[in-house]
């Protein structure tokens, strides 16, 4: 067996392990290490100072030439570290120091230039863009244009466009069959055409003038008689019941005379002897006039059944309206009942209701009339008593 021997090399003795606390702290660490216990983003600091998160990154990152304006250094470091809770002198000390950025006076060459950690100016770079640099930590680069499509998509996209053409194609194909107009041959061409020669004249001909040596046209009288009917002098009436008007009682039927008496004298005996039906008459009942008869202004409105308005207005003393008749009994609606009376063939009825009381839907007709109310009484209304003198009167002379 073989058998190796190990030999144990000790550490050297000044060699000591690090610690946390060993390693350098740089002021853009603490800022970081800040910012995350805010729970701030830098475009949260962005948003809420006013200043451009590539400004806040270049600061933890102690990179003045990414500042357009180096005299504005001085205010972004300070406000940025006030924002953190931190020293703003200590903290623009510290980021001076290790950037190796020094102030100037702001009429000096230095103060619109970038100085790097030599002292010499730093020409800022033409075109450039710290959003679209990979630097940026916070801005995540951009995608490819072909990225932002998904090809299911697209394929369906052109699944829908060859359908949509499809589509298209077939409604113009059937559009264009629609309105195709075909002609069909005709295998034999007609008879008139076919007896002429197409090289020669049809009038030169002989076979046409054979042809037509024993046809006539008809004159133009002929034509003009044929399209135009000849004005008669006299109208021709035929009786519609001409067949019935031509038979003759005295001849056929069960009146016809016997052989010694003459045809004519049968009928005309016949005619004289038959009785003659009385005449019809026709009497239409008595119907009695009805009269609205107003004593003193009134407002009146008569109404039909069919709600169409007779009568409407003010009628005045001695004032009458005579109510047609109707199938139906109109209505009346009076505004002073007390002023207004009946008169049924002369006689007056009434009044139609108390003075002063609105009377509404009161049937004009008489037989309801003299049902409902009885004979005026001339001497309880003086206005009565005098639109009646007043009446007789007039009807006197």
């Amino acid at each position: 067996m073989i058998g190796k021997t190990f030999k144990r090399v000790n550490a050297p003795e000044d060699v000591q392990a690090k610690g946390f606390d060993d390693f350098e702290l740089r002021l853009g660490d603490l800022m970081r290490g800040e910012r995350a216990t805010m729970g701030k983003s830098l475009l949260d600091v962005q948003r809420e100072l006013k200043i451009k998160a590539a400004y806040i990154a270049a600061i933890e990152n102690a990179d003045p030439s990414a500042f357009d304006t180096p005299g504005f250094i001085a205010g972004y470091v300070r406000s940025y570290a006030r924002y953190l809770r931190m020293d703003p002198d200590q903290a623009f000390a510290t980021f001076c120091k290790e950037s190796g950025f020094a102030t100037a006076h702001g009429m000096s060459a230095e103060a619109s230039s970038l100085q790097g950690k030599s002292g010499e100016p730093i020409a800022a770079p033409l075109g450039k863009d710290i959003f679209s640099g990979s630097a940026t930590p916070f801005i995540p680069a951009g995608d490819a244009v072909m990225a932002q499509f998904e090809p299911r998509a697209i394929g369906s996209v052109m699944v829908l466009i060859a359908l949509i053409g499809g589509l298209g194609y077939g409604g113009w194909t059937v559009l264009q069959e629609i309105q195709k107009v075909q002609f069909a041959p005709v295998e034999q061409s007609p008879v008139v055409v076919a007896e002429l020669d197409p090289l020669s004249g049809a009038t030169n001909s002989v076979e046409t003038s054979d042809a037509l040596a024993g046809f006539s046209a008809p004159s133009n009288e002929a034509l003009d008689r044929l399209y135009r009917p000849q004005a008669l002098d006299v109208p021709v009436l035929v009786a519609r019941d001409a067949p019935i008007s031509t038979l003759n009682p005295g001849l056929i039927g069960s009146i016809m005379p016997t052989a010694d008496v003459a045809p004519d004298a049968t009928v005309a005996e016949a005619a004289t002897n038959m009785p003659h039906p009385p005449a019809i008459q026709v009497v239409e009942p008595d119907v009695p006039e009805l009269q609205l008869v107003a004593v003193r202004p009134a407002w009146v409105r008569v109404r039909s059944a069919d709600g169409t308005v007779i009568f409407e207005g003010v009628m005045a003393p001695g004032e009458n309206f005579v109510v047609p008749s109707t199938e139906e009994p109109a209505t009346l609606r009076v505004g002073e009942s007390g002023a207004m009376y009946f008169a049924v063939n002369g006689v007056h009825y009434g009044p139609v209701g108390r003075k002063g009381v609105v009377t509404s839907n009161v049937a004009l007709q008489a037989d309801s009339l003299l049902e409902n109310y009885t004979v005026a009484d001339l001497t309880t209304d003086d206005d009565l008593a005098e639109v009646v003198r007043v009446a007789e009167n007039s009807s006197g002379e």
